[in-house]
């Protein structure tokens, strides 16, 4: 047995309060005056000894003390049998009820957050497979083997392959799906400020290549949120833009100044390992620049047939895969063991208090019905 808060244990310093009373009591005795010893000599009294009448009494309050003040110190026992059945685990979406089948004995849950038993419906989550996962591997006992059923393509896939302590069962459960990952959408440029009319043709025939639609008619006015804002001019970006920048936008400066200061991170680079295009982070958007103006003259690489390809892919990237073969997707193992889970000893304490309080005031009473004339 552990405490987890020691400090508790200082109320115990409250059993002196029913010792001292106790030590204080006395016997009421009422003098009574004989005649016939009215004239004998007093004899000296002998010493008064320290007198405890009710033993039993002192002993169960000073033990309902004694156990108030571990109740402080949360007691926790470490150790013991630790529940081994195995557990099985059915993520939202598929039958449990014909899974289980049968078993009306296991222990069946849904992977959702507080992984409720099966007769529970699941709460709605947006919580991530591999992350419940994670959180069930180290809330079971070291010991107890895991059985996970669950759909297959898997959904809710993270950067890494899942890693736990322990070494499961893996029971893919193959489901109809529309399409495994959908197409990004072409970038839609919107081109702001007065430019070179050699840069205007080439992003007139980058759109056409994504979109087979022409290039908007450049505007001063802020791009809409599903648009890549083109910033043609060499002067600074207008305030309106930089907030909509701020705020999550992208703004491609075609005929920004290359000086301008800031850390640029190259994203593009032609054949030869030569800078196409670099770019830097803006509160929760971005800016890209090209290095020089945008030509075929000053950067021919912009003429390479995957050009427009790279380009889209730097603007408007690919989604992350959100579905996968769920047998590509066994757990691997080697994380940590989770931590043995004590045994919280307070509802015992609690009931032993309460069964001791009873006895007391039974006691108590009775001792006062004999005190009674």
């Amino acid at each position: 047995m552990s405490l987890l808060f020691p400090l508790g244990l200082f109320a115990l310093v409250s059993l002196l309060v029913p010792l001292l009373i106790h030590l204080a009591r006395r016997q009421h005795e009422v003098p009574l005056d004989f005649a016939a010893l009215r004239w004998l000599q007093a004899r000296v009294r002998p010493r008064s000894r320290v007198r405890i009448d009710e033993w039993l009494l002192l002993a169960l309050r000073l033990l309902l003390l004694a156990a108030l003040a571990l109740l402080l110190a949360q007691p926790v026992l470490q150790g013991g049998t630790a529940d081994v059945r195995p557990v099985n685990v059915v993520a939202p979406g598929l039958d449990g009820a014909a899974l289980r089948g049968a078993d009306t004995d296991g222990d069946w849950r849904w992977l959702a957050p507080g992984f409720p038993p099966l007769q529970q419906a699941p709460a709605a989550s947006t919580a991530a497979f591999a992350s419940l996962l994670r959180e069930l591997d180290q809330t079971l006992p070291a010991a107890a083997p895991l059985v996970v059923h669950l759909p297959d393509p898997l959904p809710g896939l993270d950067g890494e392959r899942i890693r736990l302590s322990r070494t499961v069962q893996w029971r893919p459960q193959p489901l109809l799906v529309a399409a495994m990952r959908a197409e990004p959408e072409a970038p839609r440029l919107h081109p702001g400020g007065e430019g070179d009319p050699a840069a205007l043709r080439v992003l007139e025939a980058l759109q056409r290549a994504w979109t087979d639609a022409p290039l908007a008619v450049a505007s001063e006015a802020v791009p809409a949120d599903d648009r890549i804002g083109v910033w043609l001019s060499a002067m600074p970006l207008p305030p309106a833009w930089q907030a909509w920048v701020a705020g999550g936008g992208t703004v491609l400066q075609v005929g920004a100044d290359a000086a301008a200061t800031g850390p640029w991170l190259a994203v593009l680079r032609d054949a030869d390992g030569a800078l196409l295009l670099e770019q830097r982070s803006v509160g929760r958007g971005r800016l890209l620049r090209f290095p020089a103006a945008l030509s075929i003259a000053t950067l021919p690489a912009i003429a390479d047939e995957d050009i427009p390809r790279r380009l889209r892919d730097v603007l408007a990237p690919l989604p992350v895969p959100a579905l996968g073969v769920a047998a590509d997707q066994v757990p691997l193992t080697g994380a940590a063991a989770p931590l043995p889970q004590p045994r919280d000893l307070a509802p015992w304490l609690l009931l032993a208090i309460v069964l001791l309080f009873a006895l007391e005031r039974w006691l108590a009473t009775s001792a006062r019905r004999r005190s009674t004339p």
